[in-house]
């Protein structure tokens, strides 16, 4: 059910629009010309520009001049459209994504070079990095050990690491040892543990970069969970019988619209390490909410007219929320994940920051109003929610078993 949900998306075109934020109607009114870049000139493969070698970063830009070149990493999923789409609209930047194998797709955000990427194939980074006087950083977490090393590469190669003027890195707020004094041996609420690794993990994520010598070159979105990400290995049970688990429970998360992620991204891009560097931010939505909360605004979602758009197998479903036992949790996910949905139960998730109002001088979505706005990539968060992005969890499946051999 959820596949036949998902490949309805593909002739879907929601066109639902949030009042009192004139600037998303602005650019979903500006959608239309994604097939088109405005800089189509620019829209180039640099796919043969040769291997990875710190020498690499001297070859020069299929587009430069005096613009500044974005190499977005992770330019296809959840965040990183929405940063290619705004980029791409801002003057004196060339955007260029990076992708394994989505290159017309991003083209179609308004990508203006495409570039083969992979964090495990050394020989993609030096042509990826060719003449880039700016790095957008979105790594997935199961690939942490390939980041670390990328970012090494980039610190040992002088012309690569000194062509840099700014780095964003995407993370995740609550385990860092620079802005704070986290004790990683110091669970937040479990006698005689530790701090998640994952979380540990995040930190370490940013902490290369200030290895790399780019500490004062670097900005931190650091977000709280991705508002639907809970919900993507539930959608079969949200079609057939309304209903979703989870093991958090009555506890409130302020999860994060992955569309305010992007728009924060890009607002410090364009404003310049000058006012951003060495600066972290944590980013989360307006509200915090229940799971039971989620199910009602998912229930309010589902009776509108573009869930029988983007959603029509899920399409006036009320949904209900579930409670998961953890230890069940842990068996479907593995101990690592499940470690750090602890924290998600424990209150240290639940916090609005006030930090994307101070970076855009406006209020971040609700779940709601992600859910039935569209961004700036052309989709709704109703429509990601029934998509394949972001779905990088099976059941029974432990994509973390090996994070706990991973070293600084």
């Amino acid at each position: 059910m959820a596949s036949a949900l998902r490949s309805a998306l593909a002739a879907a075109a929601p066109l639902r629009f949030l009042r009192g934020r004139p600037d998303a109607r602005a650019l979903t009114r500006r959608a239309v010309v994604h097939a088109t870049p405005r800089w189509s000139c620019f829209a180039t493969s640099i796919a043969n520009q040769g291997s990875a070698s710190p020498d690499d970063g001297d070859a020069p830009s299929t587009s430069g001049g005096d613009k500044k070149i974005v190499l977005v990493t992770g330019a296809t999923g959840r965040v990183g459209k929405e940063v290619v789409a705004r980029l791409a609209r801002e003057d004196g930047f060339v955007v260029r994504a990076a992708t394994r194998d989505k290159a017309e797709y991003a083209t179609s955000l308004g990508a203006h070079e495409t570039t083969p990427f992979d964090l495990e194939d050394r020989s993609t980074w030096g042509p990826a990095m060719a003449g880039v006087t700016h790095l957008f950083s979105s790594t997935q977490d199961k690939f942490v050990a390939q980041h670390l090393e990328f970012v090494k590469w980039i610190g040992e190669s002088p012309e690569v690491q000194s062509r840099l003027e700014h780095v964003v890195r995407i993370s995740c707020f609550g385990a860092d040892t620079n802005t704070n004094a986290y004790d990683p041996e110091v669970h937040a609420s479990r006698a005689n543990a530790g701090i998640p690794l994952m979380l540990q993990h995040y930190w370490w994520a940013e902490a290369c970069f200030v290895d790399a010598g780019l500490q004062h070159k670097l900005t931190s979105i650091r977000g709280n969970f991705y508002m639907n990400h809970l919900l993507k290995n539930e959608l079969d049970a949200i079609a057939a019988r309304g209903v979703f688990s989870s093991p958090l429970g009555a506890c409130k998360n302020s999860f994060v619209s992955c569309n305010d992620m992007g728009e924060a991204a890009v607002a410090v891009l364009v404003q310049g390490a000058g006012r951003h560097g060495d600066k972290y931010y944590d980013v989360t939505g307006s509200q915090s909410t229940s799971m039971e909360e989620v199910a009602a605004i998912l229930t309010r979602a589902l009776a509108t007219p573009l869930a029988r758009e983007v959603a029509p197998g899920a399409a006036g479903r009320t949904v209900t929320y579930e409670a998961q036992d953890l230890v069940a949790f842990e068996e479907d996910f593995g101990a690592t994940r499940a470690e750090f949905f602890e924290y998600l139960r424990n209150g240290f998730y639940t916090r609005c920051s006030p930090d994307f109002y101070n970076i855009t001088g406006k209020k971040p979505l609700t779940y709601f109003e992600y859910l039935t706005t569209q961004g700036a990539a052309g989709d709704t968060g109703l429509a990601e929610l029934f998509s394949a992005q972001g779905a990088i969890f099976t059941k029974g499946v432990d994509e973390f078993k090996d994070l706990k051999n991973v070293q600084k």
